[in-house]
């Protein structure tokens, strides 16, 4: 018939019929739900702190490989280690510096006091005070194993910038054991150089009394080494360690690296 579309209703034909709507569907909404973005966040934050964790461990075993120990120190460690008698017992009396005798004496009769003994031994460039029989160490440098830093020691105003560290502190080993033992060996315990180090002054002061389970030295690379010390001291002079302080120093082992 004239006036007819012939195309009225044709297949593709794309216009709206009598009846239906010509709003469109709205497009799916792209943006992450609350619980898609909690779920990214969290994946963002595990993997910084996966990525934080290796970098500390390799930063860890490059600082250890400055301070190797050989396979026989290590398995001594070890064994000695598994040997120490564990007791969370305190001593009858408290702790008393004075009962480990006069600060830095004597001891082996070379006729220079403990103190600069160990000064004379773990500085270098060292200068002597003049008229003190070449005893007094007047200056020098210290590689400071705690901290890792380089320290000029100069005696007078600044002298306790580097102090002697008892590697196993006096309380320690008083209340692992010392408590018992006769004046005689608390003094040469006091006195013996395995057990002593030249370290930094607020290092040292940070460290107090402590064990392995409550302060290592701040340069992670020595806690090795410092704890196969404590270990060596303890199995001499038959001291005990807390279940908490054991577990510290198994752990510090496990950081070792073997040269």
């Amino acid at each position: 018939m004239l006036g007819t579309d012939p195309f009225a209703g044709a297949a593709g034909d794309i216009s709206p019929q009598r009846g239906e709507s010509t709003q469109r569907a709205p497009a799916a909404d792209l943006r992450p739900s609350g619980a898609r973005t909690a779920l990214l966040a969290l994946f963002a934050l595990a993997l910084v702190v996966t990525l934080a964790v290796a970098v500390t461990a390799v930063q860890h075993r490059r600082s250890a490989a400055r301070h190797p120990v050989t396979a026989a120190v290590l398995a001594l460690a070890r064994t000695e280690l598994s040997g120490l008698a564990t007791t969370t017992t305190s001593p009858a009396h408290p702790y008393d510096r004075n009962a480990f005798g006069q600060a830095w004496s004597d001891v082996d009769h070379n006729g220079c006091d403990t103190r600069n003994d160990i000064l004379a031994r773990d500085l270098t460039a060292t200068t002597v005070k003049p008229a003190t029989d070449g005893c007094v160490i007047a200056s020098g440098v210290l590689a400071d194993p705690y901290t890792g830093r380089t320290i000029s020691f100069v005696r007078g105003e600044h002298s306790a910038d580097v102090q002697i560290d008892h590697v196993v502190a006096l309380a320690n080993a008083w209340a692992s054991g010392a408590s018992t033992w006769t004046s005689a060996r608390r003094l040469a315990y006091a006195n013996d150089p395995r057990n002593l180090l030249a370290v930094d002054g607020m290092a040292n002061q940070d460290k107090s009394a402590s064990d392995a389970s409550q302060w290592l030295p701040p340069s992670t690379g020595y806690r090795c080494v410092y704890v196969v010390k404590q270990i060596d001291v303890k199995s001499t002079y038959g001291l005990s360690v807390t279940p908490a302080e054991s577990h510290a120093m198994a752990k510090a082992l496990d950081g070792c690296v073997v040269a």
